[in-house]
């Protein structure tokens, strides 16, 4: 049978899709975190091209929907979804987002994230976080009943028959009951929590009944009574979907950025995408067809009919974006460079089986990942492995593994509390399952720990880049990280931005890549007879040293960590590099000043000597060129990231409010100049610190100082069009609106702060920006 390829991609969403159906060959509906459903109509047959209505909008992410097919009582058919707002929204496909919904179906007290409707149309089956699945009668939208009993979210709901209804649980047991609410039979499905449910095909070879997804990437394949009749392996990750095929094969998704295809046991067709979680899947059941959604925000539409294959631009970008993704190493477990093989190994063998993964290290030192494909029998590049990066950039090592975050945490009383690993580009699910796991606890606590891991992460977007497209200015070291937020909710559907309390740090960076740097560089200098400011090998030891001392700190304690292991030749070295060496190459001495700059002594450096100059004059020194050139843009950068950085200690606060001229003027130069992502990123983490340190020192405001950051804003919110800078430039703005009426008047009167916002939300209406923008307009209108 041929294979699946693209048909088309759909996109119009600003967050992850995460579900999707597929109700007939002329429409798709979908899904996602921006809080609305769209449909989808096929405007055009070949290529195929799809138009983009929003059906449903609401203010929290929207992670289920279903169709109910078209009746006598609803002949369009309806639109059936559900969220974090726990109202299930019932409308026809016919209405708008601004008229009232047919229905609101009512019960649920947590996120609804798994819905199915009975064939005849008779009846909504709803699972939920709040341990229940409800049984909910089309037309007069009552709740008929509550299927109780589980002991932890209900992630999977299917109607198997008019009279039967199977659920999926995180408590791992999968429940089979009477359409009344009486269980009739409860059996382990996994070891971990049950993820999706569909039905099998009567001709399927195995005469299995449905089928089941968890999170230790298994389907397995039961008889009704419980009985297993087989097992499926070959996703790497949590299953997240499944649907089954006219053609009586499955389709599944999941946390490996993959779809797969399954005829009988065998995967016979993986698909990567280019996003870290496949979130959905569907089915056309007129044409076979296969629709997905996915973590980076599009919808794609898959088939075998070569008259349904998309255009060959398209095509070529789909490829494009695989091929060229980030994966996270974390994904990949273990990376050991030297062991795996050259770009020759791809033309000299083979693969064993379909979406068999092998990691090939290029001629230029990185990694890539390249996937079989039996039915092309060749080898895919599915993309490039790269490292994560914590809020602070600082690795914390636990049992031989290093993480961006290890937390402690407290389950019991008098007793020591337990410690829980991390990295960003984790799901929050697989580190809580895995942290139950590891110490026996139960997997009700499985929410809970999730969220945690969800609520103490929340400030790691900020000083990381968004989940969008790189754009330009991004991290000079060519070695950003991806953040993905939690995995089903955020900690509260509408979180408080403002005012912001807490000074901001931007400490990501790649150690080691430095210190090779600035290794190879001082190289060139003694070979260039520049001996006068190149490194003797001591100073190349002291270095390293400046290193591991980085290496150690991480979080809140970082500044009273380097603190007390800096001695003040080792900020001399540091300033040399930043200061003496060529300008072209200043980047790596600036760059570790700017880190440097959290501990109080190196906020002292210089303080009194009129000869060198304190810090700022060293930033200054370091990132402006001795001639009329103009400044690099990534010296700049790193300039202003390292004036953030002082707001970590008291002395380093004393400083930047001393010499605010002089960082003023360089910053607002600087971004009235570019559009530089990471400079804009850096001035608007640094107007937020000088507005929080106003919000707990009033007697230190200067008006003026204050209408230099609001011009300077108001230019950033007209002209950026990037998520992080966006949403940082309206925390800053709020803060220093809730200084005072004086503030206020300025901001409204002065520079129409109101209009600068309104149109910075018509270029980025995410729901975070549209959340931030209400604040601070509710404060302008105060």
């Amino acid at each position: 049978m041929a294979e699946f390829k693209l048909s088309a991609s759909l996109v119009a969403h600003e967050d992850d899709v995460r579900s999707v159906c597929f109700p007939s060959s002329k429409a798709v509906i979908s899904a996602s975190r921006d809080g609305t459903v769209r449909r989808w109509e096929l405007v055009t047959d070949t290529p195929p091209i799809f138009d983009p209505t929003i059906s449903s909008h609401v203010n929290s992410f929207v992670n289920s929907v279903a169709y109910l097919r078209p009746n006598p009582q609803f002949p369009d058919g309806l639109i059936i979804s559900g969220g974090n707002d726990v109202v299930i929204d019932v409308r026809r496909p016919s209405k708008s987002q601004g008229e009232d919904a047919d229905g609101l179906l009512l019960g649920h007290s947590k996120n609804v994230c798994a819905l199915d409707v009975d064939p005849a149309g008779k009846f909504i089956v709803s699972g939920s976080w709040d341990s229940e699945a409800r049984v909910f009668s089309v037309g007069n939208w009552e709740c008929e009943t509550v299927l109780r009993g589980h002991q932890g979210g209900v992630w999977a709901v299917l109607v198997f028959n008019s009279e039967t209804i199977i659920t999926g649980c995180a408590d791992q047991q999968i429940r089979i009951f009477h359409k009344s609410g009486k269980l009739l039979t409860t059996f382990a499905g996994s070891l971990q929590p049950i993820r999706a449910l569909c039905l099998i095909p009567k001709d399927h070879p195995s005469g299995a009944d449905f089928a089941s997804a968890s999170n230790d990437g298994v389907i397995c394949l039961w008889k009704l009574s419980g009985a297993k009749v087989a097992e499926l392996h070959g996703h790497d990750n949590f299953i997240y979907s499944l649907a089954s095929l006219p053609s009586g094969e499955l389709v599944s998704s999941g946390e490996d950025r993959t779809l797969r295809i399954w005829k009988g046991t065998e995967c016979i067709q993986t698909i990567t995408h280019p996003a870290i979680s496949v979130w959905g899947v569907a089915v056309c059941t007129e044409t076979g067809d296969i629709v997905s959604g996915a973590s980076d925000r599009i919808v794609r539409v898959f088939s075998r009919s070569p008259d349904r294959e998309a255009d060959a631009e398209t095509s070529r970008q789909f490829d494009e974006a695989v091929k060229s993704s980030s994966i996270p190493q974390e994904q990949m477990g273990d990376i050991n460079k030297e062991e795996y093989p050259g770009p020759e190994f791809l033309t000299q063998k083979s693969g064993t089986r379909e979406g068999q993964v092998q990691m090939i290290r290029e001629l230029n030192g990185s990694v890539t990942a390249h996937t079989w494909s039996a039915s092309r029998q060749e080898w895919i590049n599915v993309g490039t492995v790269v490292g994560g990066a914590g809020s602070n950039g600082v690795k914390t090592e636990y049992k031989g593994q290093d993480y961006d975050y290890v937390f402690d945490v407290d389950i019991e009383d008098n007793k020591p509390p337990l410690k829980l690993p991390y990295n960003l580009s984790q799901n929050p699910y697989e580190a809580a399952t895995k942290f139950l796991e590891n110490n026996k606890l139960p997997i009700s606590y499985l929410d809970t720990v999730a969220n945690f891991i969800t609520e103490n992460c929340k400030g790691a977007s900020l000083g990381s880049p968004s989940n969008g497209p790189a754009s330009a200015g991004s991290d000079p070291w060519g070695s950003e990280s991806r953040y993905r937020p939690g995995e089903d909710s955020l900690p509260s559907p509408l979180p408080k931005y403002i005012p912001q309390k807490n000074y901001l740090s931007i400490l990501p960076a790649s150690l080691p890549r430095m210190y090779k740097k600035a290794e190879e560089i001082n190289q060139a200098l003694i070979s260039g007879g520049k001996k006068d400011v190149s490194l003797n090998p001591a100073e190349m030891s002291e270095l390293q040293n400046i290193c591991k001392l980085l290496e150690s700190a991480s979080g809140a304690s970082a500044s009273s960590t380097i603190e007390k292991g800096l001695d003040g030749s080792q900020i001399e070295l540091v300033v040399k590099i930043a200061t003496k060496w060529p300008y072209a190459e200043r980047m790596v001495g600036l760059d570790f000043l700017r880190l440097l700059a959290v501990a109080p002594s190196t906020a002292r450096y210089g303080i009194g000597n009129s000869t060198s100059g304190n810090l700022i004059r060293q930033f200054e020194i370091g990132c402006m060129p001795e001639n009329d050139q103009a400044p690099a843009e990534n010296l700049i950068m790193l300039a202003i990231r390292g004036f953030g950085n002082l707001f970590e200690s008291e002395i380093g606060r004393e400083l930047a409010i001393f010499e605010i001229e002089k960082i003023k003027t360089l910053v607002t130069n600087a971004v009235s100049a570019s559009n530089n992502r990471n400079i804009l990123i850096a001035a608007t983490t640094l107007y937020i610190n000088y507005a929080v340190l106003y919000h707990y020192t009033p007697a230190k405001v200067n008006f003026d100082d204050i209408l230099a950051f609001l011009e300077s804003l108001n230019h950033i919110l007209t002209s950026a069009s990037d998520e992080e800078v966006i949403s940082r430039a309206m925390v800053a703005l709020g803060t220093i609106i809730s200084l005072g009426n004086e503030a206020k008047s300025a901001a409204k009167d002065v520079y129409t702060m109101q209009s600068s916002i309104d149109t910075a939300v018509k270029k980025l209406a995410t729901p975070r920006i549209r959340n931030i923008a209400k604040e601070v307009s509710d404060l302008l209108k105060r």
